[in-house]
């Protein structure tokens, strides 16, 4: 190869470089980035809600009492179909990922036998009552941080009253369900009743 051709070859390496040099810097020039001040994303918040505009205020549950006098126990068992991959339900069954669930309710935390529970769960005492079913099975991470179970929890407390309702017949002598919270008299707020002539 001859000197000529050999500049032909490198003069046209260097050419594209430059190209390819100049274009970089046309469209970094376009496209350059603004650098914040401060790191983050700033969100405007209104630091007093318009009138009008005020927050809507969070939706108060039904206790877990009034939800299960109104359960239905066939829904119970169809939702609790999602917990099979890691209980069981029959008395005397298998343990797998998490404990057999034949007699839940009022069992003390942690008491099935022969389970390796988490530390979170065997620090917890008592037992489980209604209430604690419905706290726990609403996100039970959140109720027992450290808990071992990943279920991501019941949102539905409708759903969750039936599920618990399910549960409590899983017994030799199921629990009675627990009566609902009367609401406050409304006869003693109306003042004496009017005489009758």
């Amino acid at each position: 190869m001859d000197n000529f051709e050999f500049n032909k070859i490198l003069g046209s390496i260097l050419g594209t470089l430059l190209c390819l040099q100049a274009v970089n810097l046309a469209v970094g020039a376009i496209f350059s980035p603004i650098d914040p001040l401060k790191p983050g994303y700033e969100i405007a918040v209104p630091e007093h809600p318009a009138e009008g505009n005020q927050p809507a205020q969070p939706q108060t549950e039904e206790a877990i009492q009034t939800l299960l006098a109104s359960a239905d126990v066939s829904h119970g068992e169809e939702a609790a179909n999602k917990c099979m991959t890691c209980h069981t339900f029959e008395k005397g069954g298998a343990k797998r990922t998490g404990p057999n669930l034949w007699g839940i309710v009022e069992r003390p935390r942690a008491s099935e036998p022969d389970f390796n529970y988490s530390e979170a769960m065997k620090s917890r005492r008592g037992k489980w009552t209604f209430e604690e079913l419905n706290k726990f099975l609403a996100g039970p991470q959140m109720y027992i941080p450290g808990t071992a179970m990943t279920f991501s929890g019941i949102t539905r407390a409708r759903e969750r009253a039936d599920v618990i309702d399910y549960l409590r017949t899983l017994s030799d002598n199921p629990v009675p369900l627990p009566k609902a919270k009367e609401a406050p008299d409304s006869a003693a707020d109306q003042g004496p009743a009017p005489n009758a002539h």
